[in-house]
């Protein structure tokens, strides 16, 4: 095999002349720049030494304030700011001034006076009366360190740091030599308390060197507000100014990102003050209220008592927050969910009677059932009676429901339900289980439901376990005809430069326990709850129409590991309107009055809740307008069908109810709601005509039992995305649309 081999290339001589001379001319332009460098830098000594100034600063090289030592140094991202769903400010940064002592006796002021910290002791005194947190001893202790290191300034410690501005002045008027300001940041929550334990609080950790969520949403969406700090590298005189022209940053500080609750400010207030009132009123020892969209799991205010001042957080009562982090037995508030299973399963007897008062039973080894047995037979289990004792007598199974009987809850598990149905639908409405809503830390409680007693007791709220956030989720399936959303606080994430939505969070279905013909049979059983002598009575609010189940549940004590013969629960959660559940609220408290307490809080919160949700006439005052809101009003739907729109208009004139009249025609063929049925102020009510053309409505506002009642009447199918309240829609208003139209509404 041959090897072909490289042919030598002969090199012409004009190309090498050229490439020397190319070379040679890159050579002298390189030792050009260093010789300019080089004369520079000898320029700036020589100039230092004849001119006794620094070339760069300005400043005389003589000055005793100049010094030779380069700082490095972060600078500090900008936390984010927490905003309500109205960005309004929950929480944010604020300036703050830390106190630095300059301890040179070469500096002084603009004048040429002294301005340094002469007596050690005669500072720290003067200081300690405008600087309550302050230690003088410790003060003096610092300055007279400082001194002995020979250190040009220092800062003062515990109680000097990151001051507000009244405070700064107040020390600035003490006109004290040698005593100046570090401008820094201060976390600030502009409305305190506010929802404390849900929100947290952030201060300035010495260790991290930076502030730090500490509690609630600061600490558990502490990387997302804290932002990356930068660095920064400067000449600094004694006296702590910066010399000019000596800064170079060198890695830019990167703000943390700012948080958009779905929490409503006006409507927080309002719970807030009625927390307190509560505690107050009824000597409580905890209490608890939360707003919640019922379609959309958006939680409109959350509060936890006892609370503390974000801005001062020196005394923390709890840092366990009732909502969501303490399990406890919440008593008849639970009943509902052993009727809804006896219901979905078929089993429940409806107009059936039963003998209330007090339940003896035992436990039947053969057939695994539960027999009720005579009164006053000894049994190996304690007999189960209605709460104070109360005999109700002989009560229909509904009637039980409103009259709050465990006698009634026993009967359905131990002679109608399947043994094992309590447990499926217990797990199925999501208790004893987180509920997964982001950033908030939850507690998940306990079943506790395999001895017989437990089992009957876990049917009226007692033996296990659950939070009031489950309770929130599991209601939702009641109050949304069957579907259950998870409830959330968080509603997005913004860049804090921008302000463009960096993640945001939305409607989660977490599932389908129970048919909306069960959800909506558990409705009309709860309206019934507020009749006159039943247990909510009480909780009525005039012209507001409401589905409500009360609570009286005895109080574990943790501390003596018994049931508490003073404290019990007392609790109340209600929906409104009835006939289409918009808002509900859950309200609650442990303490000694649960036979007596006032209804005011709870209903101060259900009108306030109702304003807030946008639903005209709730007879509740806005916090934001003085003005008396209209009044809520019901009305029953009169037949309609067959009858001329004119006789339509005129029997629901003075209505405050919003009428859709569908199609061109004179006549209405259909109606929704049905005669007979309840509406309320701003419910809209639909009347489909013998016309041949159908427009497209404006939707806008409408909710998914107003896009299915059309869809019903109409045959015209409506696509949803999200969930809510329609904002936008595909179809423009009065474009003609028929059965074969494509349309879509954006819900939010």
């Amino acid at each position: 095999m041959k090897i072909k081999r490289r042919r030598k290339q002969s090199l012409d001589p004009r190309v090498m002349r050229r490439t020397i001379r190319r070379s040679n001319k890159q050579l002298y332009r390189m030792i050009q720049v260093m010789v300019m460098i080089g004369t520079l830098v000898v320029a700036n000594v020589l100039f230092t030494m004849v001119t006794k100034t620094h070339f760069w600063s300005g400043e005389s090289a003589l000055n005793s304030k100049i010094s030779s030592s380069i700082v490095d140094t972060k600078v500090e991202a900008k936390r984010g700011t927490i905003y309500d769903r109205n960005h309004n400010v929950i929480a944010q940064e604020v300036k703050a001034w830390t106190i630095v002592a300059y301890l040179d006796s070469s500096v002084v002021d603009s004048e040429g006076n002294p301005n340094y910290v002469k007596s050690a002791s005669t500072t720290a005194k003067k200081l300690c009366k405008v600087l309550k947190k302050a230690d003088e001893e410790n003060i003096e202790k610092i300055i007279k360190n400082a001194k002995k290191k020979k250190l040009s300034q220092t800062e003062l410690g515990a109680g000097t740091k990151r001051l507000d501005e009244e405070t700064m002045k107040a020390v600035q008027e003490l006109d004290l030599p040698g005593i100046a300001f570090i401008e820094t940041g201060n976390r600030n929550y502009p409305t305190t308390p506010f929802s404390s334990n849900l929100v947290g609080f952030a201060t300035y950790d010495e260790d991290e060197q930076k502030i730090v969520g500490k509690m609630g949403l600061e600490q558990t969406m502490d990387d997302i507000l804290s932002g990356k700090d930068g660095r920064v590298q400067y000449q600094q005189a004694v006296d702590g100014s910066v010399l000019p022209g000596t800064t170079k940053v060198y890695e830019e500080a990167e703000d943390g990102d700012s948080v958009v609750l779905t929490i409503d400010a006006d409507l927080q207030v309002t719970v807030e003050k009625a927390m307190e009132e509560t505690i107050k009123n009824n000597s409580a020892s905890s209490a608890w209220a939360v707003v919640m969209e019922v379609e959309t799991g958006k939680i409109l205010a959350w509060a936890s008592y006892p609370t503390f001042d974000q801005n001062k957080h020196e005394e923390i009562p709890t840092y366990n927050d009732y909502v969501s982090m303490v399990a406890y037995e919440p008593g008849s508030v639970m009943k509902v969910f052993t009727y809804a299973a006896a219901v979905d399963t078929g089993t429940f007897p409806e107009n059936t009677m039963f003998r209330a008062g007090t339940f003896t039973y035992t436990f039947d080894t053969a057939t695994g059932r539960i027999v009720r047995v005579a009164n006053g037979t000894k049994t190996p289990y304690p007999a189960i009676s209605d709460a104070l004792n109360e005999d109700f007598g002989t009560l229909t199974f509904e009637d039980g429901l409103a009259f709050s009987s465990n006698v009634g809850i026993c009967e359905l598990l131990a002679n109608y339900m399947n043994y094992g149905s309590l447990e499926e639908y217990l797990d199925a409405f999501g208790f004893f289980k987180e509920t997964g809503i982001p950033y908030v830390t939850e507690a998940t409680g306990t079943k506790n439901i395999g001895l017989p007693m437990d089992y009957l007791s876990s049917g009226f709220g007692q033996a296990s376990s659950i939070t009031a956030l489950q309770l929130m989720q599991a209601y939702s399936a009641i109050f949304n005809e069957g579907t259950m959303v998870r409830p959330y606080v968080v509603d997005s994430i913004e860049d804090a430069q921008s302000g463009e939505t960096i993640k945001s969070y939305s409607t989660k279905e977490t599932g389908n326990p129970i048919s909306s013909e069960t959800a909506n049979k558990m409705v009309e059983m709860m309206k019934h709850v507020l009749d006159e002598g039943r247990t909510g009575a009480r909780f009525a609010i005039e012209g507001v129409s409401m589905a409500v189940k009360t609570g009286t549940g005895e109080y574990y004590n943790p501390d003596t590991g018994k049931y508490d013969t003073v404290n019990y629960t007392s609790s109340v959660i209600a929906a409104a309107p009835a006939e289409d559940p918009k808002v509900m609220v859950y309200w609650g408290m442990i303490g000694p009055n649960y036979v007596n307490y006032s209804a005011e809080q709870f209903q101060n919160i259900m009108k306030a809740a109702l304003v807030t949700y946008g639903v005209s006439g709730s007879g509740a005052q806005s916090q934001a307008n003085s003005e008396e809101a209209e009044t809520w009003e019901t009305y029953t739907m009169p037949n309609l069908v067959n009858h001329s729109l004119d006789y339509a208009n005129s029997k629901m004139s003075g209505w405050k109810s919003q009428i859709v009249t569908i199609g061109n025609g004179s006549t209405v063929i259909q109606q929704y709601p049905s005669a007979g049925s309840l509406v309320s102020s701003g419910d809209r009510i639909f009347l489909l005509t013998d016309g041949n053309q159908i427009t497209m409505p404006d939707m806008t506002g409408w909710t998914r039992k107003d896009i299915t009642a059309f869809w019903d009447l109409t045959g015209i199918q409506i696509q949803t995305d999200g969930y809510g309240t329609v904002t936008a829609q595909s179809v423009a208003p009065n474009t003609p649309i028929d059965t074969s139209a494509q349309i879509t509404v954006s819900m939010k």
